[in-house]
């Protein structure tokens, strides 16, 4: 249905995510990869979605080569908890510590899509609630070794083990916890299609 809906257009997906690439192909979706590096920062004073907007659209600045019929989508995910944001781990020892504090506990998951093109851009972004069991050790560190999360934020992904074994109950879209929120990538796609850009 998008395919046929983006025929004139170019959809360019700015992600090097094994995840996002599937899910846009799963969406039916024609579209090119095209990564660029990033230094991610943010001002400190921004909180939840800000920041995955914020990021999302700075993702998106650094492409300066944009075509009349392109669409550029951007995007970025983050946990947030006790307001804090968590994102991906430096290393296995920063990953054990963002498990244990997850651990137990309910936190948030934010994503936000940015679609833009020559004379538009629109950003979009997803807010679920996850509730984690109480995680052993030994189950951080089998998870650890097994699915070595650390491209992730919060250092976990929910289509993983521990999403399987760790996940008490969800507040939210289940596929926004995975890095995009689909419903609303579909929707504003639509959109962008139906009326033009």
């Amino acid at each position: 249905m998008l395919r046929e809906k983006l025929k004139a257009y170019s959809v360019v997906l700015a992600s090097g995510s094994p995840r996002r690439q599937n899910f846009f192909k799963l969406l039916d979706v024609d579209f090119t990869i095209d990564v660029r590096e990033v230094d991610e920062v943010y001002p400190e004073t921004l909180k939840a979605s800000e920041i995955t907007d914020y990021l999302a659209q700075l993702k998106a600045s650094i492409f300066q080569d944009i075509g009349e019929r392109d669409i550029l989508v951007t995007s970025d995910t983050i946990v947030w908890k006790d307001n804090i944001a968590i994102g991906k781990p430096k290393d296995k020892a920063d990953a054990k510590r963002m498990l244990r504090g997850l651990s137990g506990a309910p936190h948030e998951v934010y994503t936000s899509v940015c679609f833009t093109g020559k004379h538009f851009q629109k950003t979009v972004n997803d807010r679920t609630q996850v509730w984690f069991k109480e995680l052993t050790d030994a189950e951080i560190e089998y998870y650890l070794e097994t699915c070595q999360p650390y491209d992730k934020a919060g250092s976990y992904g929910i289509q993983d083990w521990l999403g399987y074994i760790g996940i008490e109950k969800l507040d939210g879209c289940f596929f926004n916890v995975m890095g995009l929120p689909t419903r609303l990538v579909y929707k504003t796609l639509m959109e962008i299609a139906d009326n033009g850009i």
